[in-house]
């Protein structure tokens, strides 16, 4: 089992009744995970959607640090899941939307260094999870 450093805050989850938890730092923020979609997402696309953030955290950091910062970024997954318990992920195609004044190849580099190196959340899926992307560049929006 690989050693890994302890994170100094625990996460704290509370059932509020039905397929409803309440889960985040405790004193801190926190989200809604509804298995039944209504008061939340499912965990599953909780996770999804977590994946996609961090991803799209990475890809605005990387551009920033070019000084070619986005002004809009949007991500729309598509995914597969196994058919038998545990239904876990089994495939997943991000389709990021950026608005920056960055050339193509830049951003498309930023997005396969978050799956390769950087997303703590995609490196955290099966090994055999097919994560892919595609990129949707377009000129950076006017601020006024």
């Amino acid at each position: 089992m690989p050693e890994g450093v302890p994170v100094d805050h625990p996460i704290e989850v509370t059932w509020e009744g039905g397929m409803r938890y309440r889960g985040g730092r405790p004193g801190g923020p926190s989200l809604v995970v509804d298995g039944n979609s209504e008061a939340g997402p499912t965990p599953v696309d909780t996770l999804i959607i977590a994946m996609a953030s961090c991803s799209a955290i990475d890809v605005v950091d990387y551009l920033e640090k070019r000084r070619t910062p986005p002004t809009s970024v949007r991500v729309f997954v598509q995914f597969s899941r196994a058919p038998s318990p545990p239904r876990r992920v089994t495939q997943a195609r991000l389709t990021f939307h950026v608005a920056a004044d960055s050339p193509l190849e830049h951003v498309e580099r930023a997005a396969q260094l978050s799956f390769d190196k950087y997303c703590s959340v995609s490196n955290s899926l099966a090994p055999d999870t097919e994560l892919s992307f595609d990129v949707q560049l377009s000129p950076a929006a006017a601020e006024g």
